[in-house]
């Protein structure tokens, strides 16, 4: 049996398969990114859920044991070499399942946009299957464009403009008021300044500015294109230079998470990219359990 994990700043699933690769068990814990839970509660959600979800199996029959995390590599591999009893244990990132998805294994590339953002790309059919290139995601503290904390901090920063009214007005503003349940900007500045998970609370009205956007309000359209649109112009880059020569429009290139996938966002980007983007709608452990499949045997 082999065991599946993706984790990430909202949730981590896990999965147990048979040798013909069914899921035959699964578990849902929170989130377990390194820099949103810390170190010590990172590794004890993830072997919290490992331990609930073998509690009825022999644990000499896992043969195989693979983390895609989010967060630092080399606290993944110091966790890894502490797990005994789960077999090899493989570690990469949380990016590699969706890639999987996206290019079933060819070259191509993925965009992902949710609680972080990245692109990922795979140059050859013959890379090994947990090898791929990277770009982006360094986490909140530095942007994530199109993340969903990038959209909270861009609605934020335009919505205290119109409540002061330093902007011209639109929907934000009274958005911002409304969700927060505040009355002025000093006391909605000092909410999320001194919240002790200010990426969470402010990742949170992402889904406020989509829906505006989704509803027709030209601000928050631009703000989600804006948002969007740097990632997308990160893909493009990455694509140019690993695949000179080639019709970006003929390259695997998928689109995946909440936000670029989004009604308001998918159309949006299809229409100015030069790449065939294809949303995915499958969850990213399926992309999980196909990387079970192709790691070597025994």
């Amino acid at each position: 049996m082999k065991i599946g994990v993706d984790g990430g700043g909202t949730k981590t699933e896990l999965i147990l398969v048979d040798n013909a690769g069914t899921i035959v068990d699964r578990r849902i814990g929170p989130g377990c990114n390194p820099s949103i839970a810390g170190p010590e509660g990172a590794r004890l959600i993830l072997i919290d859920a490992l331990c609930a979800l073998t509690a009825g199996v022999e644990r000499t029959r896992i043969t195989d044991t693979l983390l895609c995390t989010a967060g630092s590599r080399a606290f993944w591999q110091e966790t890894a070499a502490t797990l005994g009893d789960f077999g090899r244990v493989y570690t990469t990132d949380d990016s590699l399942p969706v890639l999987a998805l996206a290019t079933d294994g060819q070259p191509g590339l993925v965009l992902h946009g949710g609680t972080g953002s990245f692109v990922a790309a795979r140059a050859s059919a013959d890379a090994p299957p947990l090898e791929g290139f990277y770009a982006g995601g360094l986490g909140w503290r530095f942007g994530d464009p199109g993340s969903g904390y990038d959209l909270g901090q861009r609605l934020i920063a335009r919505g205290l403009l119109e409540l002061q009214g330093w902007a011209p007005p639109s929907r934000l503003g009274p958005a911002l008021r409304d969700h927060t349940g505040l009355p002025d900007t000093t006391a909605i500045i000092r909410h999320f300044y001194s919240h002790a998970e200010p990426n969470r609370v402010i990742a949170a009205l992402a889904p406020v500015l989509l829906q505006l956007a989704s509803e027709g309000d030209p601000v928050a359209q631009q703000l989600v294109l804006e948002s969007t649109g740097e990632l997308h112009a990160l893909a493009v880059r990455v694509a140019s230079q690993l695949f000179p020569g080639i019709a970006l429009n003929t390259l695997r290139a998928g689109l995946s998470g909440p936000i670029l996938t989004h009604p308001a966002v998918a159309p949006v980007l299809a229409r100015i990219s030069p790449l065939a983007l294809v949303p995915l709608t499958t969850a990213p452990i399926e992309g999980v359990r196909q990387l079970l499949g192709r790691l070597p045997a025994c």
